[in-house]
């Protein structure tokens, strides 16, 4: 290993701490020892101190013994010629900078979140992670990120282990310019990669470039930005720390098998960029203890043999240096390498359009000010719709515009748009018309530039200015459909034609032949029950984070994560017979009521690492399914009111068990079975076998107010079906009570049928 990254390591670790330990206590003597610290919305207290040493840190008095341990592990600067290569003295000062940053943050936070206000003599005080005054001058949105909350975490879930989020890139400092700054995250953005952002280099972070350049941060466009600082890379951390508590089920203070989780399933890197300091030097060698390498655009040693990561632990690529013909192909380049150090697996087909394209881009959104054009939305008519076709009917590659094209409407027009999709193939069956269907939703929000919402007949789009000013026309929509359909369906659709319909009569024409094939299709999904089939599916997507969960999906309910129902599971076990969706026959009933069959029972044995022996599918009581850590909701029962309640990952708040979504998730997630607490998809709420072994939906008590007031429709008629017609206004929610001792009152209040069932122990 360099001695001289060896030195700047133990440098900056020594450093840190110290600048740590004044800052602590100063927030003392402010504050007093029991002053609350802590990251919002997350059950992980501050995570990365939890991982590794399994202090569940409340109070400000506890971080004392938490940067005594980081003292601890600290070395001085070697000294001498003689160098050994032994990465153990450099490992402890990286460890021991995470602890001393984490620390940083959360008096950070005791202090109000504004820590350009605190003063205690470092020499890292002057940048700042939350509130950038040139920002706040330049009257741009000020706020960046902090600690990502539980809630993204898990919606990021089921991305993670499906492989459209193949993992995550940590990007410390400053590129060399505005142009390879963006060049750099799109093409992160266009392979699915998370992009954490954070450092700079003179007062100058690629923050800065990226907002100059008008490029969208935030969770939907997987670009992150954390804080203008070094320190405030230790969120990226956090982040692998708490993959590797929510997913793989382990606890605090596994600190050997967090790192070697993290080493093996999450595939992440630090691409830092610009000058190197001390501070950076140790942060990285905390990240190298995960298995994530550092590669740096700048001349600094390299450490290439392996060991603690998969492949080299620090690769120096410096940017004048790399073969390309201009900046922007050197930025590639530099993205491509740092792919290859840590082994990131890229699931991506060429899309032909003239702009970038990947699931990053899913979540852009396009203002009224920024589009060109849009289809549907108020008062527009947009649909889309996929049919089968004999294969004589079909001729592959065909994008057929009926209508004008984009330059024949002014800007800022609403114009009516039908998209027709036809397929055939030798494997294609009708049921699978519907779940191909959904998927032009998320293949059309990928481009660039490009906003997609809803679907049927109420699909909305928009086309940006810049999208269009690079030559992106409606056509373009048919070439994504072509392929991206080939690329992800190839094992079902051998051939696929798109017509796009702008002229309005034909739009209108069409969209009552499709609008009759959705009432078709939903009358035959209405007909598919448990009983009508002799198979179930298994999903073992999750278990490339979570080894011990499996779901098993019948069409009465869909999975934990409400991305697969039945359909799409028998869909994509034609499309990979291998692949995670397994054919499940239900074999020999054991338990009619609770949903028990032998062969269920089985395959969860040995699909579970042999731990769960059993699994109902009707209960929450009695053997529930496992729960990984992707699912929407979570129910758990309320022993005191008769019945469970249902909180949703999108709620933040108290609930009537003492709990929070985050709390209650990190208790029943990673795989295990927790009988009287379950994740689910929200969708099985509607299901005439939700819980039915354990009275129905008639037990639920007490609904975060997100799942009444977007699902109201549903949930009424469910409560029409149960027989209870006003069951709904009789379920509370977080706005009137948040305890037991306010639920019971509202209940009894209510009539609430729970009330008088049966006792559910």
């Amino acid at each position: 290993m360099s001695r001289f990254i060896a030195s700047a390591a133990i440098r900056g670790a020594n450093a840190i701490a110290g600048e740590a330990d004044g800052l602590l206590q100063k927030a003392l003597a402010d504050f007093g020892p029991e002053k609350a610290v802590g990251f919002p919305n997350t059950a992980y207290y501050l995570p990365v101190i939890l991982g590794f040493t399994g202090a569940k840190v409340e109070k400000l008095g506890e971080l004392v013994p938490v940067l005594n341990h980081a003292r601890e592990m600290l070395h001085p600067e070697p000294r001498g010629s003689l160098w050994l290569p032994y990465l153990g003295e450099t490992l402890d000062s990286g460890i021991a900078t995470l602890l001393a940053e984490e620390v940083i943050e959360a008096v950070r936070f005791a202090y109000g979140q504004e820590p350009q206000k605190i003063t205690w003599g470092g020499s890292y005080q002057a940048s700042t992670s939350f509130t950038s005054p040139e920002f706040v001058k330049e009257g741009a949105d000020s706020r960046l990120n902090g600690p990502i909350d539980d809630i993204q975490l898990r919606s990021w879930g089921i991305q993670l282990v499906d492989g459209r989020m193949p993992g995550f890139a940590a990007i410390v400092g400053t590129a060399k310019s505005n142009e390879v700054a963006v060049k750099i995250v799109r093409e992160l953005q266009s392979k699915g990669i998370l992009i954490f952002l954070s450092g700079n280099v003179n007062g100058r972070s690629i923050i800065h470039q990226l907002m100059e350049e008008g490029v969208q941060l935030g969770y939907d466009t997987y670009t992150v930005p954390f804080g203008t600082d070094t320190i405030s890379a230790i969120y990226a951390l956090g982040f692998a720390t708490r993959s590797a508590l929510t997913f793989g089920g382990l606890k605090g203070g596994q600190a050997r098998e967090m790192l070697l989780y993290n080493k093996n399933r999450v595939f992440a890197f630090v691409l830092a960029l610009g000058e190197v300091d001390d501070l950076k030097y140790a942060t990285a060698a905390g990240a190298i203890s995960y298995g994530f390498p550092t590669v740096a655009d700048t001349l600094i040693p390299s450490i290439l043999p392996t060991g603690i990561t998969t492949y080299e632990h620090v690769v120096s690529m410096p940017f004048d240096d790399i073969p390309g013909q201009d900046d922007l192909e050197r930025a590639e380049r530099l993205v491509q390498r740092c792919i290859e150090v840590r082994g990131v697996k890229i699931k991506i087909s060429k899309v032909p359009i003239p702009v970038a394209y990947g699931s990053a881009f899913e979540g852009e959104r396009i203002r009224k000010e920024a589009m060109h054009i849009e289809f549907g939305g108020k008062g527009g008519a947009c649909f889309e719709f996929l049919r089968m076709k004999p294969s004589e009917g079909v001729e592959d590659g065909r994008i057929t515009v009926v209508g004008p094209e984009i330059d024949a409407f002014p800007v800022g027009a609403n114009v009516p748009l039908g998209i027709v999709v036809e397929v055939a193939g030798r494997k294609m069956e009708k049921d699978f018309e519907p779940v191909l269907e959904r998927q032009i939703h998320h293949f059309i929000n990928g481009a660039e530039g490009v906003q997609h919402i809803g679907q049927r007949d109420i699909t909305w789009i928009r086309i940006g200015k810049a999208s269009a000013a690079k030559g992106f026309k409606i056509k373009h929509l048919g070439d994504i459909l072509h392929a991206k359909f080939h690329a992800e369906f190839g094992a079902i659709v051998d051939k696929l034609q798109v017509t796009l319909y702008t002229e309005e009569a034909k739009v209108h024409e069409i969209r009552e032949v499709a609008r009759a094939a959705y009432h078709e299709r939903n009358q035959r999904i209405a007909n598919l029950t448990d009983e009508t089939v002799d198979t179930y599916y298994s999903c073992t997507l999750c278990q490339s984070f979570a080894p011990n969960h499996v779901c098993i999906i019948n069409p009465e309910r869909v999975g934990l994560c409400g991305a697969y129902n039945w359909l799409d599971c028998k869909a994509s076990f034609e499309i990979n017979p291998t692949g995670p969706n397994q054919p499940v026959p239900k074999g020999l009933l054991i338990d009619p009521v609770k949903g028990e069959w032998q062969n269920c029972n089985e395959f969860v044995y040995q699909h579970t690492n042999m731990s769960i022996n059993r699994m109902t599918i009707y209960s929450v009581m009695d053997a529930p399914m496992t729960s990984c850590g992707c699912f929407e909701c979570i129910m758990v029962i309320i022993p005191e009111a008769n019945g469970v309640m249902v909180v949703s990952r999108e709620d933040p708040s108290m609930t009537p068990c003492g709990m929070t979504f985050s709390t209650l998730a990190g208790t029943a997630g990673g795989g295990l079975q927790t009988p009287g607490m379950m994740g689910h998809g929200k969708y099985y709420l509607t299901s005439k076998k939700f819980i039915s072994a354990d009275g129905g939906f008639k037990r639920v008590v007490w609904m975060s107010s997100i799942l009444k007031e977007t699902m109201a429709e549903e949930l009424r008629a469910v409560c029409e079906r149960e027989g209870e017609p006003d069951l709904l206004d009789k379920i509370a929610d977080e706005r009137v009570a948040t305890t037991v001792e306010e639920l019971l009152p509202f209940l009894e209040e209510k009539g609430h049928p729970a009330l008088t069932m049966e006792p559910m122990f």
